[in-house]
């Protein structure tokens, strides 16, 4: 057992942002007391006044996917080679050795979902993990978590350059369709009780079925307000569970984003606009997003923004006027529960994962920095 004292706790399970001054006791790796707690068997940990949070979750990177330093070699994010992709699993492509994921562990972020890019119409299954650990088998939290469709310019770009379809939005949105009016068939047939009625087995079919099961969602990347809409309208069309991934000018549509209560994943904010699409990027989006009473998590799209940055994104947010406890929500219970791992992680709570960060001071101040990092009870990162 492990008794954490004299930190300042953020337990991120209350309304308004609370600094509280109560000891954290943890045992085989779960949160098990928190208040005032004396234990004789417990390893005692001061934490001298220093500020304890759970760990930071990116909602939507490529961690582990685009390995760092390295080209062609370690770039496993998109299968180039069809539009159609369900049947791809991040889990396979994921390289836990990579030296990112001790980035992460120094900025905090403890979880990440990751996956394939957005190159391809359906590009393959999202899996939420931690960010310790060597063995990616090991680190999971959810997997499948999400199954990722694109829309907008990627897949428009990549597809024209092959001369084949999609080169338009009608198209991608066409090549989308066909896939789930398929696997909708597939769903359907599985669901008779009849032996005769069972459909051939479908490798590509059989990835889609926690999608029409409704276990996961579809992981929309899509920046400009008509690829939001068509990603909504075909969502609605299936009657499929939707996040919203970039949401660039999801400000300019705020009230149909509330009216259908979006799930909303916001970046990367930072950084120059490298496309039309972007034209309208601004850390702004997330402020008003969640003014709007909507669910959002900020995320780094990773490598595009370092993962061990995620706190300098929802910082960026707070410098134009988002509320500084809605920016820790947006990287710790938001994302968790987006996620669906909200029952482990994104809070420090008693029965939850003990997944901790000491930070020496506002995790939202770039000048400060992590003490040390906790995953499942044990210490896995300390500051040099």
């Amino acid at each position: 057992m492990i008794l954490i004292k004299n930190a300042r706790v953020l337990t991120m399970e209350k309304d308004t942002e609370d600094y509280e001054a109560i000891d954290v006791l943890i045992d085989q790796g779960k949160i098990k007391q928190l208040g005032k707690v004396t234990s004789k068997k417990a390893e005692g940990v001061d934490a001298e006044g220093a500020i304890l949070m759970p760990g930071f979750i990116d909602a939507h990177c490529h961690l582990g996917m685009w390995e760092d330093a390295i080209g062609f070699e370690g770039a496993d994010g998109n299968e180039m080679t069809g539009p159609i992709k369900p049947e791809l699993r991040a889990i396979d492509g994921i390289n836990p050795r990579d030296r990112t994921f001790q980035d992460a562990l120094s900025g905090g972020v403890l979880a990440v979902s990751t996956g394939p890019g957005s190159a391809n119409v359906m590009g393959g299954t999202f899996a939420t993990i931690k960010t310790a650990g060597g063995r990616i088998d090991d680190m999971i939290l959810k997997e499948p978590s999400a199954m990722k469709v694109a829309f907008g310019e990627n897949p428009k770009r990549v597809y024209s350059g092959q001369n084949s379809s999609p080169s338009t939005r009608m198209a991608t949105a066409a090549e989308l369709r066909h896939v789930l009016y398929k696997a909708k068939d597939y769903f359907e047939k599985k669901q008779s009780k009849k032996k005769d009625d069972q459909p051939k087995f479908d490798f590509q079919m059989e990835a889609l079925m926690p999608v029409f099961e409704k276990r996961i969602p579809l992981k929309a990347h899509a920046h400009r307000v008509d690829d939001i809409y068509t990603a909504i309208r075909i969502a609605k069309e299936f009657d499929l569970e939707l996040t919203l991934d970039h949401v660039t000018e999801g400000h300019l549509m705020v009230e149909d984003l509330k009216k259908e209560q979006a799930k909303c994943i916001v970046g990367p904010s930072f950084g120059t606009r490298t496309k039309v699409e972007l034209e309208h990027k601004s850390f702004e989006t997330a402020k008003v997003l969640v003014e709007a009473g909507l669910e959002v998590a900020i995320m780094t799209d990773h490598p595009v923004i370092p993962i061990e940055h995620l706190n300098m994104a929802a910082a960026y947010c707070v410098k134009v006027g988002m509320d500084h406890y809605d920016a820790l929500k947006a990287l710790t219970i938001n994302p968790a529960r987006i996620l669906d791992v909200a029952d482990r992680i994104g809070s420090i709570a008693v029965g939850k994962d003990a997944d901790l960060v000491l930070w020496s001071g506002d995790p939202l101040d770039v000048k400060e920095e992590v003490v040390w990092a906790m995953v499942d009870g044990e210490i896995v990162y300390r500051r040099p």
